[in-house]
């Protein structure tokens, strides 16, 4: 395909890793992870470099599971959507791969660099990051068990944040027991993306596409994606009441939970293209404000 490596590039990430919502939702979510560790076990926040090494690896590991997508997504793209990226030609596979690979010394470094172990929790993520890809080796298994591949895949998100909050809590030796409500929340919200991005109406159904709606219908999918929602929720509520500020987490938690409802009882009603996008950008908004909320709500209340 025509065009500069450069270019196409940009193209590929505004398809499959778009930075201007990536960006801020890994942001929120590095800091919030960091913050929480610190504000629970009543420590001073770290330094900038902490944050900084915990965007890095965020970003870079984030980006790691979008390459092993395309990779184990391959074949079913190319049958069913060739559209995307790679099937079409715009990228190569090798290419998405190579950069991938290239991101694995970069996150080592930043872990090494840091220090205080980080790298055993970094190691982690990877491992299960491979076994997601190679499905466990049981692919056809767990496909057809939709709701186990789900929560299978789902399980790398507070993986993933146990790692983050390690940025703060490995050099004073062990994480805070209240941290593990924030960490059931990176698992609930995970699946609130997940569902609520394949929550479709029937005109947008592909051959060959498993989506939740398809599976389920739009009821009964919409129907698991709020009870996801209400499981964050509670979570959230049960963190707040770990930092001492249940109240002010319900309120601005409960803000958002009226909001998913809204969306998700608008998409079953109204079947529409408009519909279902609200409720894939309101699942984002839900995750950026519970990691918002969890993260920096205590915080500003025990400064005042």
């Amino acid at each position: 395909m025509s065009g500069s490596l450069v270019a196409r590039l940009w193209i590929y990430q505004a398809e499959r890793f778009p930075l201007k919502k990536t960006v801020p939702l890994l942001a929120i979510f590095s800091a919030a992870s960091i913050t929480v560790s610190a504000v629970l076990a009543d420590r001073p926040l770290p330094g900038i470099g902490a944050y900084l090494v915990g965007f890095g690896l965020a970003f870079l590991l984030f980006f790691q599971m979008r390459v092993c997508d395309e990779v184990k997504d391959l074949e079913d793209d190319r049958r069913y959507r060739p559209e995307r990226p790679i099937p079409r030609g715009l990228v190569s596979l090798r290419l998405i791969v190579g950069l991938g690979l290239a991101t694995v010394p970069l996150a080592a470094a930043l872990a090494v660099i840091w220090g205080a172990g980080l790298i055993w929790l970094l190691g982690l993520v990877w491992l299960w990051l491979a076994a997601m890809t190679a499905e466990f080796g049981m692919p056809r298994w767990l496909k057809a068990r939709p709701v186990l591949y789900l929560l299978s895949h789902m399980a790398i998100m507070p993986l993933i944040d146990l790692m983050l909050t390690g940025i703060e809590w490995r050099p004073a030796g062990a994480p805070h027991p209240g941290l593990w409500w924030f960490i059931g929340l990176s698992f609930a919200n995970g699946c609130v993306l997940e569902l609520g991005r394949k929550l479709w109406v029937p005109e947008s159904e592909l051959a060959g596409v498993e989506t939740y709606s398809g599976l389920w219908g739009p009821r009964q999918a919409t129907a698991v994606w709020l009870g996801f929602v209400a499981l964050a929720f509670a979570l959230l509520v049960g963190f707040g009441m770990a930092v001492g500020s249940p109240v002010a987490l319900a309120l601005v938690g409960f803000t958002g939970l009226v909001a998913c409802l809204w969306a998700g009882l608008a998409y079953v009603r109204d079947q529409t293209v408009a519909r279902e996008q609200r409720v894939d950008m309101v699942a984002g908004l839900w995750v950026f404000l519970c990691y918002a909320a969890a993260g920096f709500v205590p915080l500003i209340l025990g400064a005042i």
